[in-house]
């Protein structure tokens, strides 16, 4: 307690002192440690006494008044001395008799539906209590039901049953994510150790291939460790964006332009369909570059040569709602992959078959397996969506960033 509180509480009990003594009641060690149930009782308790007491000096003070002016206009008034007081007697014990007993049947039935009443609040916060409790210990499985006591309750259990399955979706992310990371880093650091044994046994020289060999897993592991880094801030939202008005074609050629040499490499045919006049997105062209070169090398992965790979920029109309969808799609003839794998292609390492790309050079990220996890992170912090197709395996597979359309013209 703050010495600007105690001065406070002093001024109002100075005002008032009936509240000065309340406050000095409220602030005892013995309400402080009471719960939320004897607390509600105990407040509506003193809405009943006050609400009783202030009931007999109203009928104290109007009930005489009324009666004795209904005695005086009925020519009552003029009756002998020992009339009157037998009917001033009467009246007060009528009224005393009844007062008390309205009031003690009043509280008694106000004591009652205060007990139930605070008990029905307080065990709700009393289970909200025990959950957060729970799941403070490692328990994501509890579940709050909604008590039935009108939409701030049910927002309360609603919020903290959405945090108990957050925190579980995120404790077995990083469970899944450990593993994954395990197995991502065994095979360099198996390939590492194994070429220092036999450059220590002399199986192996110390020749420019052998330097090349360790070279390559320590860039191996460094690209995981920076893809890693990226998918994480992604994900937490922690990109820094410096959204601008663009043309998606222009996003479209950059990512192009870049990965063609390599595509030539490999043998595969980049197209890019896109007219110059394309729809315009608001956003960081740095990051959806980037985005788009994740789909792409992906797509190059996954197409043999001699197969070819299609870029392509629309639109789809506006609504009342918005402006419509700028669409950026990547088309390839490749490997393909099973229907009720599209959603799991964004996971962090999934690969709809390691055993056909683990020899496939690629010259990139050597399939981290994370970077469509950065695409879809990416686009979405974007406000846009991400998602994958394909008739099956060997059939090909479209990638679709859809994006809202910018409302604004783009400044030249």
């Amino acid at each position: 307690m703050t010495p600007g509180t105690d001065v406070s509480r002093a001024r109002r009990a100075d005002r008032y002192p009936g509240s000065g003594r309340l406050a000095r009641l409220l602030a005892r060690p013995a309400f402080q440690s009471l719960g939320l149930a004897p607390r509600l009782f105990f407040a509506m308790a003193l809405v009943v006494v006050a609400g009783a007491a202030t009931l007999l000096a109203v009928s104290l003070l109007v009930a005489p008044q009324v009666f004795y002016g209904h005695l005086h206009r009925s020519g009552l008034s003029l009756v002998t001395p020992a009339v009157q007081h037998h009917v001033d007697e009467a009246f007060s014990q009528a009224l005393w008799l009844s007062l008390s007993l309205g009031v003690l049947a009043a509280i008694g039935a106000a004591t009652l539906v205060t007990w139930l009443v605070s008990r029905r609040l307080a065990s709700p916060v009393a289970e909200v209590a025990e959950a957060t409790t729970r799941l403070a210990h490692g328990h994501y499985d509890t579940v709050v039901p909604d008590p039935g006591l009108g939409p701030e309750f049910a927002a309360l259990t609603v919020a903290v049953n959405q945090l108990a399955q957050l925190l579980g979706s995120s404790e077995e992310i990083r469970r899944r994510l450990l593993a994954d990371l395990t197995h991502e880093l065994r095979t360099p650091l198996a390939s590492l150790e194994a070429t220092v044994e036999a450059i220590t046994d002399g199986v192996l020289p110390v020749d420019q291939t052998t330097l090349d060999t360790l070279a390559e897993q320590a860039s191996r592991l460094h690209r995981l460790v920076a893809d890693l880094e990226s998918v994480s801030r992604a994900e937490e939202r922690q990109l820094a964006l410096d959204p601008r008005p663009v043309r998606l074609s222009d996003i479209a050629k950059r990512a192009v332009d870049v990965l063609r040499p390599r595509f030539d490499s490999e043998g595969v045919v980049l197209t890019l369909n896109s007219l110059p006049a394309g729809p315009i997105v608001t956003a960081d062209a740095d990051r959806l570059v980037a985005a788009l070169m994740n789909v792409l090398d992906n797509a190059l992965r996954h197409t043999p040569r001699g197969r070819n790979v299609i870029v392509a920029v629309d639109a789809i109309g506006s609504t009342s709602s918005d402006h419509g969808r700028a669409l950026l799609t990547v088309t390839d003839t490749g490997e393909g992959f099973e229907s009720a794998q599209a959603t799991l292609l964004f996971e962090r390492f999934y690969r709809t078959d390691p055993a056909r790309t683990t020899n496939r050079p690629t010259g990139g990220r050597h399939g981290s397996g994370i970077g469509l996890t950065i695409a879809r992170a990416i686009v979405e912090a974007h406000h846009g969506e991400i998602s994958a197709q394909s008739s099956g395996p060997d059939l090909g597979a479209r990638f679709t960033i859809s994006l809202p359309i910018a409302p604004e013209p783009i400044h030249q």
